[in-house]
């Protein structure tokens, strides 16, 4: 395989619009000249990687036909951040690699002033379909026998401790995939126990234990000191194909929180959000036993004694349109979004860098957040380059958003999962507002705009189309121009503030 090189390429012609005087023919500022905005592109053929672009502001007037124009007096959704999963597998690769070289994708990956700034994670609580065995914290029936498992002592928190030192301000969500084999059963008209990994519903007569089960990892996790920001129910609810999985209807889930899960946080103290759902666009109405499951968080927040302990709903992108974003806010605008997973393979006509990359910076991560979403998280962080490790009954033809060769544990290829989660966690901070952006709808061209908590303002911009796109941001009497090449990404940031 070859290796995607991350570096920054000389910089790039810039073309005159009407609302720019002509930059350099390198783009470059006067010498000894601070710059006055920072820009990262990538285009889908990869000629410009996160290639940084450095300009300075024109002040001219709005008058191109590509403009938008930035208005912070209008604020949206509070961002949270941008990141991957950290499963027992992306774990598992991290460690085979040498500690120089794990330090440096890292660093790379994580520091917010050196490197690309991720600022958000998802970690399994217990095994994913990406874990090196299937476990839970408390396979011995008994919620007094929980424990951490080694597997996490052994993998999970030497990765999250290196994480931490290079970024502090790291979120983690923290997700189930299945409960203990013990608290299943088959079905909640005949609850007979169900000993499998895959499938089953959570037994109501262990509602409290399992309550108590978040309660333990939650506090397990701080002594180890990782704080858990969030936590889902249950990943995927309506998929019990998972080699790892629960079928949980939303009633199921409104019952659980109201009557156990929400009261144990409380009585123990446990500030972590609540978060529901977990699961695709289109609540997989395919299926027979999903027909009553359309609105599924809607649903939930109905009871006001289970909506007073959530803080929001999480949505997956492989069914549906990211438009039910928008559809759920709209129904309760008091609670928060999040996108917690999306991955890429080798299903359909296979992946390309080319194709994933645009569709995933339109529809998941700009279409996410123009519909209210906070953050936004993509799965894999690292598997080797035959997909793996991966439990049996998961998936085998997932990549992720780093492919390292599993002959030296050295070699990488950065897929376009990692470059569309940089483009946003780049330039937009955790604790950012989305503020109103607005301009010529041009056709194919995409964007949204942030005030960092800083006092910066940031904007990430789409050009889906064939051909370059000049376009003009104006912020107050501040401006600039940049021409976007045919089917890339720009990512803005300047400060507006004289200092």
């Amino acid at each position: 395989m070859k290796s995607f090189t991350f570096s920054l390429f000389a910089l790039i012609l810039l073309t005159t619009t009407a609302c720019v005087t002509q930059a350099d023919q390198s783009g470059s500022v006067d010498a000894g000249k601070k710059s006055d905005v920072e820009i990262y592109v990538t285009t889908e053929t990869q000629s410009m990687l996160f290639q940084q672009v450095l300009l300075s502001f024109d002040n001219k007037s709005p008058e191109a036909e590509n403009t938008i124009t930035l208005n912070p007096e209008i604020k949206y959704q509070e961002m949270d951040g941008f990141g991957a999963a950290i499963t027992g597998s992306t774990c598992y690769n991290l460690l085979k690699m040498t500690p120089v070289n794990r330090a440096k994708i890292l660093k790379e990956t994580f520091d917010p002033e050196e490197g690309m700034g991720y600022s958000y994670i998802r970690v399994s609580i217990g095994c994913s379909d990406f874990s090196m065995e299937d476990y839970t914290y408390c396979d011995t029936p008994g919620i007094e026998n929980f424990a951490m498992h080694e597997l996490d002592k052994r993998d999970l928190f030497p990765v999250l401790k290196e994480i931490l030192a290079i970024n502090p301000s790291v979120k983690i969500l923290a997700s189930p995939w299945t409960p203990p084999k013990w608290m299943k059963v088959n079905n909640l008209a005949e609850l007979k126990p169900f000993d499998s990994w895959t499938s089953g519903q959570l037994n109501p007569g262990y509602y409290q234990d399992y309550a108590i089960y978040f309660v333990k990892y939650i506090q397990s996790m701080n002594r180890e000191g990782f704080d858990i920001e969030a936590i889902t129910i249950q990943n995927e609810p309506l998929n019990r194909g998972n080699s790892a999985s629960l079928f949980m209807s939303w009633q199921e889930q409104r019952d659980f929180i109201k009557t156990a899960l929400g009261p144990a946080f409380l009585k123990a103290g446990i500030k972590t959000k609540i978060i529901v759902f977990d699961h695709n666009y289109d609540y997989d109405i395919n299926k027979e036993e999903c027909a009553d499951q359309i609105d599924y968080p809607a649903r939930i927040y109905e009871d006001a004694d289970a909506a007073r302990f959530i803080d929001g709903a999480a949505y997956h992108a492989y069914g549906g349109e990211v438009a039910e974003m928008l559809d759920i806010h709209n129904k309760r605008p008091d609670k928060n979004l999040y996108f917690t997973e999306m991955s890429i393979g080798l299903w359909g006509s296979g992946y390309t860098f080319a194709g994933d990359f645009m569709w995933n910076m339109r529809e998941v991560c700009l279409g996410t957040i123009n519909n209210y979403c906070k953050a936004v998280i993509m799965w894999n962080f690292m598997l080797d380059d035959n997909h793996a490790p991966f439990r049996p009954g998961g998936c085998d033809i997932c990549l992720g958003c780093i492919d390292i060769s599993s002959s030296d544990y050295s070699t990488m290829i950065k897929n376009s999962h990692y470059y569309t989660m940089a483009h946003l966690s780049k330039v937009i901070a955790p604790g950012a507002f989305r503020i109103e952006s607005t301009g010529n709808k041009i056709n194919r061209l995409y964007y949204s705009a942030f005030k960092n908590p800083d006092g910066s303002s940031s904007i990430v911009i789409q050009n889906d189309s064939e051909l370059p796109l000049p376009v003009c941001v104006h912020e107050g009497l501040k401006s600039f121009s940049y021409t976007l090449p045919a089917k890339s990404v720009a990512s803005c940031k300047w400060q507006t503030d004289e200092n």
